[in-house]
């Protein structure tokens, strides 16, 4: 079902400034690159500490909390949807958070706007699973996907999973396997281990009430 459009949300994107970047494209083929809108990062955050990101950042619970428990880090956030980003940057600004820039689009289009091997840490949190086998190359952990992270992430930078859909995580693994990276500290009930520092997301918050299995993976390119 096709999310409501938000009232004012023009309005309310255009408020929020240099917090939101528009990677807008003229075409859909995420095969087609260019390197003209590439991002200036230490411009853009205005220091060259690490950069963070997540995909599929939603409301911006997640990379809110994360950034101000790590003020030394700056976030990428990427979200598709105007309706849900213009939430998560509104959250940042009433919050003061300066280290988290939201980027509005599709991850097939992250190359060409982020300068490759830049970002230590990809987070995957809550991705829509696309249950039916015709749609699994919108998976974000599908193999085109990764060759894109693999372009952008440095060579010991991570990819942290977390899934509720037990099927979307084991066809997760399999994809991870096969396009060259290692996978270590898989939890099969996150909440139930002995992993410490999780930050939930709203997601998240709503499926542990349910009692329901949290997979966590961590997965590096192999070198």
């Amino acid at each position: 079902m096709r999310m409501r459009r938000k009232k004012h949300l023009e309005e309310r994107l255009e408020a929020c400034g240099d917090k939101i970047i528009f990677m807008d494209r003229d075409d859909r083929n995420f095969e087609v690159k260019t390197t003209e809108s590439i991002l200036d990062l230490k411009s853009l955050f205005g220091n060259d500490n690490p950069i963070h990101m997540e995909i599929g950042c939603g409301k911006g619970k997640f990379v809110c909390d994360i950034a101000r428990q790590n003020p030394d880090i700056n976030y990428l956030a990427v979200e598709k949807a105007s309706n849900v980003i213009v939430d998560a940057a509104e959250k940042a600004i009433g919050l003061g958070i300066q280290n988290v820039i939201f980027l509005r689009g599709g991850a097939e289009y992250l190359d060409s706007y982020i300068p490759q091997h830049s970002i230590g840490r990809i987070y995957l949190n809550f991705s829509c699973p696309f249950p039916k086998k015709s749609y699994a190359s919108h998976r974000l952990t599908h193999h085109r996907f990764l060759e894109i992270y693999k372009r952008i992430m440095l060579p010991e930078a991570e990819i942290h999973q977390k899934t509720d859909n037990m099927q979307l995580f084991e066809f997760s693994i399999e994809q991870f396997s096969h396009s060259g990276f290692g996978i270590k500290n898989v939890s099969l009930d996150l909440h139930k281990s002995s992993f410490e520092g999780n930050i939930m997301t709203e997601y998240e918050t709503r499926f542990a009430e349910l009692g329901q299995p949290i997979y966590r993976l961590e997965a590096e390119i192999l070198k």
